[in-house]
């Protein structure tokens, strides 16, 4: 495969010619940051009129997906799922023309679907990275933007350097492929449950008289003392040892009791103080109140109740 040099104070410096498939905010901006690291940069979108300003700053149009992916050593591809990524992929001549090429796989998908590209891509002779974007478009390029990736140690090796430079933080979790989406929705699992608390949150501060922007900075504020204690009960669950360290359960069993009166007494929504009160009630009536409140992962660990 032909590669494109750059002059960097005199010296010519080997560069990767790329392929962006999907012109998406998030695509469009991969391809902005690489051209702006001084790769040739091909695209291709189903729909052309994203690439304009792309093409004006330097990119190549490619009439096909086959085309595209045929001139680029790494394929970047990030679209809506993998249903859109699996019609892109195959679409005719594109599978032959990933031999010998890397794809990193940026689009957002299950485990199974990482496993089943991985199978598909080695099949058409290509290296193989699932990705799990941790940003918005907006904040790509940073030095602490967060990307994780697994695959295969070569293919990781051969695509470092382009996804350090894309996401600063970018994290390698080994060779298993589903790990990057795995932990992708896990902490997804995160962010929506914290997200829908902080909403309640602001229904509290409405009722009470405070606004949503005040709180929001204080919650900005408590946010990586929270993030540390987090990371705390990660390593007492890994551990496996419940006594108490750092937080009680009864402490969070009495506070979820607290926001759910709080709620009722105010006349605003009750359903997630309910099931937050309920749950760590549950907790208690199975005996742990008196360990760390990291025990509750036992209770989440049986099957639901029917």
């Amino acid at each position: 495969m032909e590669a494109a040099f750059c002059e960097k104070g005199g010296v010519k410096t080997n560069q990767d010619t790329i392929t962006v498939l999907g012109l998406g905010k998030m695509g469009q901006t991969l391809a902005r940051l690489m051209l702006e690291k001084g790769h040739r940069v091909t695209v291709w979108n189903r729909s052309s009129d994203k690439a304009a300003d792309l093409v004006a700053a330097g990119a190549t149009l490619a009439a096909t997906p086959a085309e595209a992916i045929a001139a680029g050593d790494i394929i970047l591809m990030c679209v809506h799922d993998y249903a859109a990524a699996d019609e892109i992929l195959g679409a005719a001549g594109a599978g032959e023309a990933l031999e010998g090429r890397l794809l990193i796989q940026l689009t957002t998908g299950s485990p199974e679907e990482a496993r089943r590209a991985e199978k598909w891509v080695h099949r058409h002779g290509g290296r193989y990275l699932d990705g799990a974007i941790q940003a918005a478009p907006t904040q790509m390029g940073l030095p602490d933007t967060l990307i994780l990736v697994s695959g295969a140690k070569d293919a990781w090796e051969r695509g470092e350097e382009a996804l350090r430079y894309l996401a600063g933080g970018t994290t390698y979790l080994g060779e298993k492929i589903s790990a990057a989406a795995a932990m992708d929705l896990a902490t997804l699992s995160y962010v929506y449950g914290a997200t829908l608390g902080f909403f309640h949150g602001a229904l509290i501060g409405e009722a009470e008289g405070f606004g949503a922007a005040e709180y929001g900075e204080i919650v900005a504020r408590i946010a990586p003392a929270f993030g540390d204690f987090l990371k705390y009960e990660g390593g007492v669950i890994q551990k496996g040892d419940f006594r108490v360290s750092e937080s009680p359960m009864s402490i969070s069993v009495e506070a979820t009791e607290r926001i759910l009166n709080t709620a009722r007494e105010a006349g605003i929504n009750t359903e997630m103080p309910e099931f937050f009160a309920g749950f760590f009630r549950r907790a208690a009536s199975a005996g742990y109140g008196d360990e760390e409140v990291a025990a509750i992962i036992k209770l989440l660990r049986k099957p639901a109740a029917a």
